[in-house]
């Protein structure tokens, strides 16, 4: 059984990608920043509850409209460039330097190339063979069951055959939406060695529930014993009638 690793954080899982620490501190930061503003209208209407109290008169003011409605603009601006400004500066930022940038991970010489096809209810797991093609006899092909080694980027291209799914790994900091007719992607890289949850986060049906997988993140060499060995048992077992277990498509760097 596993049992889950200790985090530092305010109760997140743990974190094993390498860009994983931008989505923690924006989380955390924005925590922060909503903290404060909620500590501040709390004092606010104590002070107000407190100096105007029952005893206190009722006063009418048909106030300043334009005046009034600076102050709630000013106010709301405030608000909003300090939490949904860093928010939208911030994510851009990383989606620019990391997980958008699939230039960075292409160029990596010993980068890992998945295909993903989820349908309801599981994922199916695909490995270019030998031959470093995706769609040929060679293939590995796997059943919620993905294999990655630590260090190299590792990047996916994920189609779906029936509804929307969302692949979700959130010890890797990584959710995308798997669309129906359209190819999405995704990368990261591993920085620590374990077994990790992968998980359905859009609700696909009935059985949702049990749209799950795991995601085991080998050291280098141990990658490469697991590959040989699949890579031996895929010959073994590729059958050219097996028409549904042809699924696989050719690799397309079509990120933008």
């Amino acid at each position: 059984m596993r049992v889950p690793q200790p985090e530092s954080g305010w109760g997140y899982p743990r974190d094993v990608s390498v860009d994983g620490y931008r989505i923690d501190w924006l989380l955390n930061i924005t925590s922060i920043f909503v903290g404060i503003l909620f500590l501040i209208m709390v004092v606010w209407m104590a002070i107000a509850m407190i100096k105007h109290g029952r005893s206190h008169a009722a006063h009418h003011d048909h106030g300043n409209a334009k005046k009034q409605a600076l102050v709630a603009l000013g106010l709301s601006a405030i608000v909003f460039f300090i939490v949904d400004g860093n928010l939208f500066v911030t994510s851009m930022i990383d989606l620019d330097e990391a997980f958008w940038n699939f230039e960075k991970a292409e160029s990596h010489p010993d980068a890992v190339r998945i295909e993903i096809n989820a349908h309801q209810w599981a994922w199916d797991a695909r490995y270019a063979g030998e031959d470093g093609v995706f769609a040929t006899g060679d293939d590995i092909v796997t059943l919620n069951d993905i294999r990655i080694p630590v260090g190299v980027p590792i990047i996916f291209q994920l189609r779906s055959v029936d509804v929307i799914h969302s692949f979700y790994v959130p010890n890797l900091r990584h959710k995308t939406d798997v669309v129906p007719g359209n190819t999405t992607h995704l990368w990261f890289q591993a920085k620590e060695t374990g077994a990790f949850d992968i998980a359905c986060a859009q609700h696909c049906g009935v059985h949702h529930y049990k749209m799950k997988g795991q995601l085991t993140i080998y050291s280098p060499e141990g990658y490469k014993a697991w590959l040989a060995e699949a890579q031996a048992n895929a010959l073994v077992a590729h059958d050219p009638a097996d028409t549904l277990g042809h699924w696989g498509w050719p690799w397309v760097k079509d990120y933008y």
